[in-house]
């Protein structure tokens, strides 16, 4: 779109980019400034990379995503964190974008349940949404887990961390997991180290990075039968010192438990973000792959110029 561009009397030919839908929604919460805020931005399509970065620095949320039209999906999203690093793992960042179109009454009539196909980088993974008693929620099916090698030196993982050897468990062994993103899972002995925890960022990222980990998710668990997780996560290697609720973890930790037969059932819930004052709280169900659940609320709506 091209329009005249006029100054004190002189006009230049300029271009006029069109008004973009945007705001937060806050995801995996049960009340509104809870969860993890998540900055949506629609109509991308007429943005560059270039432009969708600064967006995402000029939001300052842990992740900002974009919606934009796909030939294979029903849409296509693409996510960045404050530092304009891509991510590419479906947790907060696609889930709070399904919730946002079905509460904007931008996917159509509703009727019961439904299911949707997203473009997240090379792949295509459905979503499922129902609209229960006023409020939408989504289930979201995550990749197969993929385990990588431990880390050769926890000593130098417990330092990163601010933490003593003493802390962390050894069963399950500290180890990356990944159904999208890998995270780094280390089992800590209670909730009190859990939010002990004081990490040193650029320590922990060179060790994340050489273990091909995006982040570090720490946890504890209660006695058995384990229904339930308290659980920080940290990802400095993209720019998140720490984040309130990390879907991209939240179902490697679930896949990783089960297979070392220590989940009662293949329903799993997570609570995060206390520390942070921004309790989340994430449902996994194992089918055998996780799916992702939790519903979010619209805190601010309006129009993104630039």
């Amino acid at each position: 779109m091209t329009a005249m561009l006029c100054r004190g009397g002189a006009c230049r030919l300029g271009i006029i980019m069109p008004e973009l839908v945007a705001g937060l929604i806050d995801v995996f919460a049960e009340t509104p400034l809870s969860g993890n805020p998540l900055a949506i931005v629609e109509r991308a399509e007429v943005l560059s990379e270039e432009q969708m970065r600064r967006i995402a620095g000029e939001f300052n949320q842990a992740e900002t995503t974009f919606i934009l039209p796909s030939d294979r999906a029903d849409w296509r999203l693409r996510s960045f964190t404050a530092n304009g690093s891509e991510v590419f793992g479906a947790g907060h960042n696609a889930l709070g974008a399904w919730l946002w179109l079905a509460e904007q009454e931008k996917l159509g009539a509703w009727e019961g349940a439904r299911t949707f196909l997203q473009e997240m980088g090379s792949g295509i993974l459905p979503i499922d949404l129902e609209r229960v008693d006023g409020r939408f929620h989504g289930r979201l099916k995550q990749a197969p887990m993929r385990m990588l090698p431990p880390p050769a030196d926890m000593s130098a993982i417990a330092t990163a961390l601010g933490l003593a050897m003493a802390d962390i468990v050894d069963s399950p062994a500290a180890r990356p997991v990944s159904t999208g993103a890998a995270h780094l899972l280390v089992h800590l002995h209670d909730r009190a180290a859990v939010d002990r925890a004081s990490p040193e960022h650029e320590r922990l990222a060179a060790l994340l990075s050489q273990a091909g980990a995006e982040g570090c998710y720490i946890y504890a668990l209660g006695e058995p039968p384990i229904e339930r997780a308290y659980a920080r996560a940290f990802s400095p290697t993209v720019g998140l010192w720490e984040d309130s609720a990390t879907g991209t973890a939240a179902g490697p930790l679930a896949a990783y438990l089960a297979r070392e037969g220590l989940l009662r059932g293949d329903a799993f819930t997570i609570e995060q973000g206390v520390k942070m004052g921004r309790r989340s709280v994430l449902k996994i169900t194992l089918k055998p792959d996780p799916v992702l659940s939790g519903a979010g609320i619209i805190t601010l709506l309006g129009v993104l110029r630039i």
